[in-house]
């Protein structure tokens, strides 16, 4: 398991490293004049100039390469050409929006999910198996960006039961303040025992998070089903049967938790990929996490964000997945890491 996990680390890092020069070429490549926008609308051509020394482009590209390599290791990811701010210190205040987001959406696909996983292997072809594989079907098909609207349009304007927008009400975070420990609305006015606070921004989250929820839970549900359909089906499941094991010992006991290996693979990459998805569901919604962020970045061509996110959001998919190696290493013991 040791050199397992080496050997991943590895790999991982040739493949960070390609994904960043890559993108770093990309970045310097495309038409764009990223001094002058530093300087901002009236700029001069002496301006300019300064700027470009400033910022490192009148060098080599092989030459910012390199300082920019060794930035990553200090902690220093460049400065956001439309704030001038550190692209670290930003993508640590805009991601607990973001997390809030996609640790919602999971815990909805695991609570709901698997459960319904289970129910539709165990009533096979029964009406509730047919339902629930055209909700998971669904889930996994419809557009976020399209369902986002779907849920404004009848949950904001038919119903009014919840905020268009937003993560908080303008009114309530200058009435009921909170302070920022974790960057988390909901985590940090439950530790403040704001409750104000809380019942607003959870009602503001209610709809991105069911968006965020739907994909990983058709993928979850139809993932569940079919490992639970292969295990079932398997001798010692038949065996146990004969020696009168009851029904909900051979579900939950046997064939549940040697299901959850392919479960707990899809339940990784979901959400590994789930930090791209934001980018559409934060823009219908106003969301300020990393989605938005990004999504202004790519508009205004700010290319060190750009560079940090891409950084920022392959690390991590490839910490998650060998998380995820690891776990399926210790729920099924068949497995065996050479």
């Amino acid at each position: 398991m040791f050199r397992f996990i080496i050997r991943r680390i590895f790999l991982g890092i040739i493949v960070l490293f390609g994904v960043l020069t890559l993108t770093f070429i990309v970045t310097r490549v495309i038409p764009s004049e990223p001094a002058a926008r530093w300087i901002g609308p009236r700029a001069t051509a002496e301006q300019i100039a300064a700027a470009r020394i400033e910022l490192g482009l009148d060098q080599p590209i092989f030459i910012q390469y390199v300082t920019y390599i060794k930035g990553l290791f200090v902690g220093d990811w460049g400065v956001s050409i439309a704030s001038h701010q550190p692209v670290l210190e930003e993508i640590i205040t805009y991601l607990p929006a973001s997390l809030e987001l996609i640790f919602g959406g999971i815990i909805i696909a695991l609570i709901v999910g698997i459960p319904l996983g289970v129910i539709t292997a165990v009533y096979k072809e029964k009406w509730i198996d047919h339902l629930a594989r055209g909700f998971s079907i669904g889930g996994v098909s419809i557009p976020a960006f399209w369902l986002a609207m779907i849920l404004q349009l009848i949950f904001y304007q038919q119903l009014g039961w919840f905020p268009l927008a937003g993560r908080v009400d303008t009114e309530v975070s200058l009435l009921y303040p909170i302070d920022t420990i974790t960057g988390s609305f909901l985590i940090d006015s439950l530790l403040q025992g704001n409750w104000e606070f809380f019942g607003n921004a959870l009602k503001h989250s209610i709809l991105p998070i069911l968006t965020m929820a739907a994909f990983p839970l058709g993928v979850v549900t139809r993932m569940t089903r079919s490992s639970m359909l292969e295990v079932i089906g398997e001798d010692y499941m038949r065996v146990s049967k004969a020696y009168g094991v009851s029904r909900m010992s051979q579900i939950f006991k046997y064939a549940l938790k040697n299901a959850m290996g392919p479960t707990t693979t899809a339940l990784g990459l979901t959400l590994a990929y789930a930090l791209t998805t934001t980018f559409l569901i934060e823009s219908v919604f106003s969301w300020p996490g990393l989605g938005l962020y990004t999504s202004d970045a790519i508009l205004s061509a700010d290319y060190p964000v750009i560079m940090g996110i891409t950084i920022f959001v392959t690390a991590g998919y490839l910490i998650i997945n060998l998380v995820v190696d690891i776990i399926i290493a210790i729920l099924d013991p068949r497995i065996k890491v050479n």
